[in-house]
Parts: structure tokens; sequence; C-alpha cells
């Protein structure tokens, strides 16, 4: 066990409310692609690059050609729990970790047993309809062709926080609540370039931040303890006593 490993395993002991802030590093090891690190391969494909299809203004108006990427790059219903989803969910069963608070849309985080879990960006897996505000889940858009349409004749929008669009109030003022109560603060798999999202780190008042990420981050020297490498891998190296 590294000097690091062994570091972070003191803090967790240590710790009885603690709150982990994810980004994609975390899915990406269920093999769900960062899509902000490969817009090459999308753009052979795409006349947009991802950031300008996933807005707001391009969800209005150009549907079809959302839906088309949405469908074929957004959606990974096959992708499973990794070590990391685990390991937190196993945390928050031993009463240690008191909130996940994540900028992704994809529900592994309830798969893998977390029970409070606070998306930022939303869903994939929750769809509503526009007008008439009724609930669809996310086989209703794999199963659809084109725009999908209510019952109603509405338009029905996943319940994801598109580029342009404001995040849930109740939300982010939930997540500044557990952060700003946590003793710990773990964040993995971000970058910290996404704001709002990315400010919540400010709101932290302990003295038990940890980095872990493949790449630096803009945050790194505000940290108690900076580890480099995959979330997944820096998790399973724990002891989470029985």
């Amino acid at each position: 066990m590294s000097k690091e490993i062994e570091t972070l395993q003191c803090m967790i002991d240590e710790s009885n409310k603690i709150v982990f802030f994810g980004g994609a590093g975390v899915s990406t090891e269920s093999g769900i692609p960062d899509f902000r690190s490969v817009d090459g391969l999308y753009n052979q494909k795409y006349d947009y690059p991802p950031e300008t299809i996933l807005s707001h203004t391009f969800y209005q108006k150009r549907p079809d050609e959302f839906f088309r990427f949405y469908r074929d790059k957004m959606l990974f219903l096959s992708a499973e729990p990794n070590t990391a989803h685990k390991v937190l969910a196993k945390l928050e069963a031993q009463g240690k970790l008191t909130a996940v608070v994540t900028q992704n849309i994809d529900g592994l985080h309830q798969a893998a047993g977390s029970k409070k879990v606070l998306e930022l960006h939303g869903s994939v897996l929750r769809n509503y309809c526009e007008k008439c505000r009724k609930f669809y889940d996310v086989q209703e858009i794999i199963d659809s062709s084109g725009v999908p349409t209510c019952t109603c004749g509405g338009r029905i929008k996943p319940d994801v926080v598109l580029y342009e669009e404001g995040l849930d109030q109740y939300i982010l003022q939930e997540a500044v609540r557990v952060i700003s109560d946590a003793d710990m603060l773990i964040i993995g798999g971000t970058s910290l370039a996404v704001y709002p999202a990315a400010g919540l780190i400010d709101y932290y008042q302990g003295n038990k931040l940890v980095l872990i990420n493949k790449t630096p981050t803009q945050r790194d020297t505000m940290a108690n303890l900076v580890i480099t490498g995959s979330i997944g891998e820096v998790f399973s190296q724990l002891d989470l006593h029985e």
C-alpha cells in the first residue's frame, strides 16, 4: 500500500460525514466515454461538436439531430457499476458516507446501491413530456424514432441539464448543504472545469480534502491529499473493514 493510499485510508477511518463529488472519470471505468476527450470521433459522424448538439438552443432548433446524437452517444444502458461505485455504496451502508454528488447522468451510483445521490446534471433514466409532464422511462426514448412524443402530443425531453440550462436549485442547495457539513470531501474523476458544479468545492470547511484524478486539476493546490490515478484502482486498495 502506497503512502498516499495509507493516508487516504486513515482519513476515511477517522471520518463519519464523508461526501464524494464525482465526474465523468467515475463512469469511464464502466465503459461510458467522456465525450469531451473524443470530439474528433464524433465530428466524423456529426456536423456539430457535442457541446453544440447538447445545448438548449440546438435541442429547440434541431430536435431530430439532437435525438439522433442522444440515442447514439448518451445512452449506455448495458454499463455496470464499477469498483468506485461499489465502494461508495459500501461506505454509505457503513454510515460513513452521507452523500454522493455527481455530474454523471447514468444512474450507476444508484445501481450500485447508493441511496443519497445528488445528480447535478439529471439522469438519462428519467424523461418527461414538456406539455403535460407525464413521466417516461428511458426505454421509451430507445424504442421511439425521430423526436419522441407523448400521448398528449407534447415532446418528451430527457431529464438532463443541457448546456445553457440552469441546474435544479433544490439539488444544488442540497449539495451545498452536505458539502458544508462534511468532515471529509473526496473529489474523483473530474477536472473541476465545469461551473457551477466545480464551485461546490468552495463550500467545504474541513481539512480532509482529497482529489483523485488521472490528470492534474485546477484545484490541486487546495487539497490536503492529491492522488494521480484512476478512481477505481485507488478505491480497490482500500480496506473497508467489514
